[in-house]
């Protein structure tokens, strides 16, 4: 900041001085009071990061001095049009008109009365096109700084939208799977204690991959991994563990490959992966039945996910994960049928546009 107040002090002067020795007559020679006005100027200029109307009428003020003690003229105004583009990009736009408005009358006033200049002159005509012309790009930075700030908003938005989606998606899974295999080893904890053993060892399994998948998740808001991850990330290459897990939990699936299986961006990947997982989950939690299909299908551009029970569809919950499921498939462009099966039953279909193969 002091740097660029120097420079800003330098330049009103070298500007202003060279001005002066233009040919053209002044009433009053440069002096020691007329270079503090120039420097007290430039330096209250700043005075708009902490108070802009405070900077407007400072400015506003000591440049109208300048021009009434009869000094040469020349780019005395340039910290008072720096100001005035300070207010704007600020947010007083208002007070930067009426500002620019005012000190214009009033310099027209001055030169008038007391440096004998024409009220109609193609000077003032120029001054005013200056100052309007420097309103108006002052305005076109302030869209540009709002739509900037919107911007990263949004991304701000979208970023914690995903995140919490990424938590969702991990906390109901497991959980889901924790608190049927609790249920299950309740129930036979005094009858047959070897499989209330097996159903304990689940749930400290699928806890420990909570742990994990929430510590990965987690870390994106801290910007920073504490130690590299420990396994892979979630993919549809991984579809055999989870389906593993279900069927420790007690719901078979059957997955069926369609086309050529080839390497998916890392977002289609994650989201098929995401997908199935959630409309698992729904299926064991709600649909009442012990078996779903998931077929994945590989298109020449797109991946179709399809996961299928014959359960109650119509009682199906369409909560977080189903909504998260469609902010999931829109995210990347594609399509999603979520619904109830006329032969009965539920689907979860979603198209992922990936791409033409290479």
């Amino acid at each position: 900041m002091l740097i660029a107040l120097i420079q800003m002090v330098g330049v009103t002067f070298a500007a202003t001085v060279a001005g002066s020795h233009n040919g053209t007559a002044a009433p009053r020679a440069l002096d020691w009071f007329g270079y503090l006005l120039l420097a007290g100027s430039a330096a209250a200029m700043w005075l708009a990061r902490v108070h802009v109307y405070a900077a407007l009428a400072t400015v506003g003020t000591v440049t109208l001095a300048y021009v009434a003690l009869g000094y040469p003229w020349g780019p005395f105004f340039l910290a008072f049009l720096f100001t005035l583009i300070a207010a704007v990009v600020l947010g007083h736009r208002a007070a930067a008109w009426v500002t620019a408005g005012l000190g214009y009358a009033l310099l027209v006033l001055v030169g008038w009365r007391l440096r004998e200049q024409a009220l109609l002159s193609w000077h003032w005509v120029v001054v005013a096109g200056v100052l309007v012309g420097v309103l108006l790009i002052a305005q076109v930075m302030r869209s540009n700084r709002d739509r900037m700030l919107e911007l990263r908003r949004r991304r701000v938005g979208d970023e914690r939208l995903r995140i919490a989606r990424e938590v969702h998606d991990v906390v109901a899974h497991h959980i889901s799977l924790i608190n049927v295999q609790a249920g299950v080893a309740l129930h036979l904890l005094d009858d047959d204690p070897e499989q209330a053993r097996t159903a304990l060892a689940a749930i400290k399994t699928a806890s420990r991959d909570t742990l994990r998948e929430l510590r990965a998740t987690l870390g994106v808001l801290r910007g920073v991994d504490e130690e590299a991850p420990r396994s892979p990330a979630p993919s549809i290459d991984r579809l055999d563990e989870l389906v593993q897990r279900f069927a420790g939990a007690g719901l078979r699936v059957d997955v069926r490959v369609t086309g050529i299986p080839r390497e998916l961006p890392t977002p289609v990947d994650l989201a098929a992966y995401r997908i199935v997982q959630e409309s698992l989950t729904n299926v064991h939690r709600h649909a009442g039945v012990d078996h779903a299909q998931v077929t994945i299908g590989y298109d020449t551009d797109e991946l179709v996910v399809d996961v299928t029970d014959r359960g109650r569809g119509g009682d199906t919950a369409d909560g977080n994960g189903l909504s998260g499921i469609r902010e999931r498939v829109a995210s990347l462009g594609g399509t999603v049928a979520i619904g109830p099966r006329a032969e009965g039953g539920f689907t979860v279909c979603a198209v992922l546009p990936t791409g033409s193969e290479s």
